[in-house]
């Protein structure tokens, strides 16, 4: 079993930037890839930044460039620096942890960006 625990969100005016944190504890030997994914009020979830265990990351489309997730995995943390925030921003964002065949999620933390 993978614990994870996020933290950093909270309420920041449009062009903000707020710094989120996954610490993964736990069984973690062997985690693969880890990410932030987000579900906006009335639409699905998505994926918003994804880090593997080798620091490649891939990003939507609609936060390259404004977003930048990093990984200490000597602290088993994950990081999503977000720069430039907008009100389409505003979701609940969750972390994932990649650990085959199993998938960890945390119990997400709220960012609110008003404009």
């Amino acid at each position: 079993q993978v614990q994870l625990v996020e933290s950093g969100g909270g309420l920041v005016q449009a062009g903000g930037s707020l710094r989120l944190s996954c610490a993964a504890s736990g069984s973690i030997v062997s985690l693969r890839a880890m990410g932030w994914y987000r579900q906006p009020p009335g639409k699905q979830r998505e994926l918003v930044a994804l880090i593997t265990s080798g620091g490649s990351a891939i990003y939507a489309d609609s936060v390259k460039g404004r977003f930048t997730i990093s990984r200490d995995n000597v602290r088993n943390t994950v990081y999503l620096q977000m720069n430039s925030l907008n009100p389409e921003d505003t979701s609940v964002y969750s972390c994932n942890a990649d650990q085959f065949p199993y998938h960890y999620w945390g119990q997400g933390t709220q960012v609110t960006v008003s404009s």
